[in-house]
């Protein structure tokens, strides 16, 4: 059975956003407020993987539909780490995308499959036309100057939740793995 990144954070980040409702930034506005002690339980047992952080962090503003998160994974630790899921309060749908060349010449995206490796002692870039997180199903503007919690889960079991910074972008206008070009969004 194959469980996709999106269903997986799922509950991950419903815990994470019931624990941090409490102290929600600018742009998580929409998280239930948490009513009983098992997201205390689920904030103390998700801590962030030792030895990576994420740096120079950002979204794209967008009115509706969708955008993207953008910045650089540096891993100071001996071990490979494996990003393999992301989720924000403000979005039905989170997925980690890669952007590969579709045999014609064209740029295309696509769910990256078993998620991003963290080299040990190394970076990984999340870059416009390049990989990205993919955030779809905007249930609300994501306006420049905003602040959204993004949260990233690791294979190993361990999540970070980080505040990022919204920001105009006009830039990476990439098509889907189908050909059918991302209408509007601009990301």
């Amino acid at each position: 059975m194959t469980v996709r990144a999106t269903s997986r954070v799922g509950l991950i980040a419903a815990a994470a956003l019931l624990a941090l409702s409490g102290c929600a930034s600018t742009g998580a506005g929409t998280a239930p407020s948490p009513s009983a002690s098992p997201s205390e339980d689920a904030a103390t047992e998700m801590k962030a993987p030792e030895g990576v952080t994420f740096t120079d962090a950002w979204i794209k503003a967008a009115p509706e539909g969708m955008s993207a998160v953008f910045g650089e994974f540096k891993n100071t630790s001996g071990t490979d780490v494996n990003l393999t899921a992301a989720g924000i309060a403000q979005a039905t749908q989170v997925e980690l995308h890669e952007t590969v060349d579709n045999g014609s010449g064209q740029m295309i995206m696509r769910p990256k499959e078993g998620g991003f490796v963290i080299p040990a002692g190394g970076t990984f870039e999340l870059k416009p036309g390049g990989n990205h997180i993919m955030i779809m199903g905007l249930t609300k503007p994501l306006a420049a100057g905003d602040t959204v919690s993004v949260i990233l889960a690791f294979a190993n079991g361990t999540v970070l939740t980080q505040d990022v910074p919204v920001k105009d972008y006009a830039g990476a206008n990439e098509n889907y793995e189908t050909d059918a070009p991302t209408p509007g969004t601009g990301h």
